[in-house]
C-alpha cells in the first residue's frame, strides 16, 4: 500500500514524531496507521508528543562569533531540568543549533525549525528537536535566537555568563584605529549588558506605548498631591529621566565605573582611539525570562 502525504500528516498529528520517522513507520507497517503508531512507540518517538506540552524553563543560552568578527549568533534552548541541561547530549544539540544560526541566514525560530538540521540534513531542525525529546525524556524548545551581521567597520562580540543562564550579543561601530582597545571595550560592554539588563539601546528605541505607560504611572502617583499641574509635569519628566537611566543602555552607569554612563564611556574611548564609537545593537537572553 502506497504511503500518502495525508497518512504522514495524520500519523505526525497523532504522535508528534518527525516526518521522516512517520514515513518510515508507515512503510514498515504497510501503510497501517495503528501499526505505525505502535512502531513509533516501540522506538520511543511517539512519547515525544506528550512531553511537548510540559513546561521547559531550564536549559542553556549559547553564543558564537565568526573568526572575522563579521557575524554573531545567540540562542536560548530550553529543557525542563538542570540535570538534562548539563548532559552532553543536550549541550551538543545546543552547540549544533548555535553553529547553524551562525552559518546560515536564519533570523527567526520558525525559519530555523523548518531548515535541514546542520548535522543531519535528512531531518529538519523540528524533527531533530522531536528526536532529542524522545532521547532525553524532557520537553525541549528553541525559545529565541538573534543573528547579527556587521553593518560596517566595528566589532561583534558575545558573552555567556558562567552556567549558561545569561548571554549577550553586541555590535559596536567604529574603532578601526585600535582594534585591540576596541576589543576590550566591546567585551566590557557585553559584561555590562549581562549585569545591568538594559531593555533598550537609547531613548529613541523605547516604544511610545512603554513611555506612555510609565508617564501614566508617575502621574497617578502624583494625583493626590497638592501641586500645580506644571510642577507635577516637571516631576514626571524627572522621573522619566531617571527611568531612562535604568532601562536604556547608553544612559546606564557603567558597572566597572559608576562615575561614567555608557555614553560617556563611548565618548572617552573614542577620544583615546581616535574614532567615533557607537553601539549599533545588542541582544540579551536570560534563561526562562519573559
Amino acid at each position: 500500500m502506497a504511503v500518502t502525504t495525508a497518512d504522514i500528516k495524520q500519523l505526525r498529528e497523532m504522535t508528534g514524531a518527525g516526518i521522516l520517522d512517520c514515513k518510515k513507520a508507515l512503510n514498515e507497517s504497510g501503510g497501517d496507521v495503528e501499526q505505525a503508531v505502535e512502531y513509533l512507540r516501540r522506538k520511543g518517538l511517539a512519547a515525544a508528543a506528550k512531553k511537548t506540552s510540559r513546561e521547559a524553563n531550564d536549559g542553556l543560552v549559547a553564543a558564537a562569533v565568526s573568526e572575522d568578527g563579521q557575524i554573531g549568533a545567540l540562542v536560548e534552548i530550553n529543557c525542563e531540568t538542570d540535570f538534562v541541561a548539563r548532559t552532553e547530549d543536550f549541550k551538543n544539540f545546543v552547540s549544533s543549533i548555535t553553529r547553524q544560526v551562525l552559518a546560515q541566514e536564519i533570523n527567526s525560530v520558525d525559519t530555523l525549525l523548518g531548515a535541514p538540521f546542520i548535522d543531519n540534513p535528512g531531518n529538519t531542525v523540528a524533527d531533530q528537536v522531536t528526536e532529542t525529546i524522545a532521547k532525553l525524556g524532557e520537553n525541549i524548545q528553541v525559545r529565541q535566537l538573534a543573528r547579527f551581521v556587521r553593518q560596517g567597520p566595528g566589532l561583534i562580540d558575545s558573552y555567556i555568563h558562567p552556567g549558561g543562564r545569561v548571554g549577550v550579543l553586541v555590535e559596536v561601530g567604529g574603532g578601526e584605529a585600535n582594534k585591540a582597545q576596541l576589543g576590550q571595550l566591546v567585551h566590557d560592554l557585553a559584561l555590562h549588558i549581562a549585569a545591568a539588563s538594559p531593555r533598550y539601546l537609547d531613548e529613541s528605541d523605547v516604544p511610545a506605548e512603554a513611555l506612555a505607560a510609565e508617564q501614566d504611572i508617575f502621574r497617578a502617583q502624583l494625583a493626590n498631591e497638592n501641586k500645580p499641574d506644571n510642577i507635577k509635569e516637571r516631576i514626571v519628566e524627572g522621573k522619566i529621566k531617571k527611568w531612562y537611566g535604568e532601562v536604556t543602555l547608553v544612559n546606564q552607569e557603567f558597572v566597572k565605573d559608576p562615575d561614567l554612563t555608557i555614553s560617556k564611556l563611548l565618548e572617552k574611548a573614542g577620544k583615546e582611539i581616535g574614532d567615533q564609537i557607537s553601539i549599533r545593537r545588542f541582544a540579551r537572553f536570560e534563561l526562562g525570562a519573559s
